[in-house]
């Protein structure tokens, strides 16, 4: 099996080096400002001739990288007289960043992308852009375990060993496609697009099924009985010492467009200080759900999880911090790729599955089950369970009913009368109109063992 891996590597440059990597990460900036200037004239001439009544139209200028790229060519001599001293791969970079731009922005009005609309690309400053620049041709290869090679920057030493990569490559196993280099918090990364081969795995217990259910108080609760993982809250816990930090940030001179004041070296400093903090709460959510999904991707044949309505949770503003601090999408979307790469798969219930609501015993499916409620009760047989855990049993017995073949697994518990059979993997997260819920017929289990119908 061969799968797209990304590695990543903190990097020790020199002064000269960090000097070459900013005007890298500079050429990469202006190649974009100019086309995207020359894209902005160009369309705003033909609305203009189209306003006039003119018929022969100005010819429209071409948005793909590739026409991006060879008007760069034909102008780069006048536009960028020291364009020789960085790679060509950092002006492609520039080039391929506005036509990816454009075409999001076409589709998304022509209805071909899904989700949010998609603004016209914007100018790029140079103080708050992203520092990046991507190589894709050029000599891309590791140097022992503590340095890497990359065009015209050449050799850098790594601030971390290389030696996993490097064996992959070594074995023949592996084959770097592509290396980015960006500024980070400071600190300057390379990472590696790698073609990775890998053996079919097999995860220890191919043929057990868990349901994870996600939530705020606890993060994951599992439907075999293994302790919960509860919700680690980084950003909680630094909230205290962030509000000293951005308390001294408010008190210093700060950037002001509105009369062209510039930011203060004391403001600065103490803006990094703050950013540090944010950027370590980040690594700690990453680090805390790398090791959660490989260790269930490792150790289970099929993984459930529920399709949650991340983009309608964060518009609550009771509920917007700690769900965003919980990272549900990030657990869901590393699930997706680390199932594949351990050979299990994973199954996602439709987003109007009742799982907390529909008893995991007998079936029988509550018709209101507010969040302060934390114990599920179910009036019909008596099961007094941990909501969580309830939801987390429900989800590990959809599949298993799928699997079995017992025909629709559940009817919706607001009404709409449709199938909740377990997805696949992915899918867009996006806001759903609520609709009135319906009422619940409470009765004896029917012999098909499906869930009540509702009326």
């Amino acid at each position: 099996m061969i799968v797209t891996q990304a590695y990543r590597f903190a990097l020790d440059p020199t002064e000269r080096q960090v000097g070459a990597l900013l005007r890298h990460a500079g050429a990469a900036r202006v190649a974009y400002n100019w086309a995207l200037a020359r894209v902005k004239a160009n369309l705003s001439q033909r609305e203009a001739e189209k306003s006039y009544g003119i018929e022969d139209l100005t010819p429209s200028f071409g948005w793909s990288m590739y026409s991006l790229r060879k008007a760069w060519n034909q102008a780069k001599n006048d536009v960028a007289p020291w364009w020789a001293q960085c790679s060509k791969e950092a002006y492609t970079t520039g080039l391929d960043q506005l036509a990816t731009g454009l075409r999001n922005w076409s589709d998304s009005r022509n209805g071909g992308r899904k989700g949010r609309p998609m603004g016209f690309p914007r100018f790029k400053s140079k103080h708050k852009a992203v520092k990046s620049c991507r190589f894709t041709t050029g000599v891309i290869r590791l140097e022992g375990r503590t340095h890497v090679v990359l065009p015209v920057l050449g050799r850098i030493r790594t601030h971390e060993s290389t030696r996993k990569l490097a064996r992959r490559i070594e074995n023949g196993t592996a084959r770097i496609k592509s290396a980015t280099v960006r500024l980070d918090a400071g600190r300057w990364y390379v990472s590696f697009s790698v073609e990775v081969e890998r053996s079919d795995p097999t995860p220890r217990r191919p043929d057990a099924v868990i349901g994870v259910d996600l939530g705020v108080k606890t993060l994951a609760v599992f439907s075999d009985g293994r302790p919960p993982v509860e919700n680690p809250k980084h950003y909680d816990h630094a909230l205290r010492k962030l509000r000293r930090l951005s308390r001294t940030v408010s008190r210093r001179a700060g950037p002001d467009r509105r009369i062209g004041r510039h930011p203060s070296k004391r403001w600065l400093r103490a803006n990094d200080q703050r950013n540090k903090v944010h950027h370590r709460i980040a690594d700690l959510r990453r680090d805390g759900i790398h090791k959660l999904t490989t260790e269930l991707a490792r150790e289970y044949g099929t993984i459930v999880v529920e399709d949650l309505n991340v983009a309608g949770m964060v518009k609550n503003r009771r509920l917007a911090r700690v769900v965003s601090d919980a990272g549900f999408g990030e657990i869901r979307r590393q699930l997706a790729y680390k199932t594949v790469w351990n050979g299990g798969r994973l199954e996602v219930a439709d987003r109007w599955f009742p799982s907390s609501k529909t008893c995991s015993h007998c079936r029988a499916v509550r018709p209101k089950l507010p969040l302060r409620v934390r114990t599920f009760t179910c009036g019909h047989c008596g099961l007094i369970i941990d909501r969580d855990e309830n939801a987390a049993l429900n989800l590990a017995s959809l599949v298993k009913r799928h699997v079995a073949g017992s025909g629709p697994e559940t009817r919706n518990g607001r009404g709409a009368d449709r199938k909740t059979g377990p997805g696949p993997a992915g899918g867009y997260e996006a806001s759903t109109s609520h609709r009135p819920p319906g009422r619940i017929r409470r009765g004896p289990l029917p012999s098909d063992g499906q869930i009540p119908e509702i009326h």
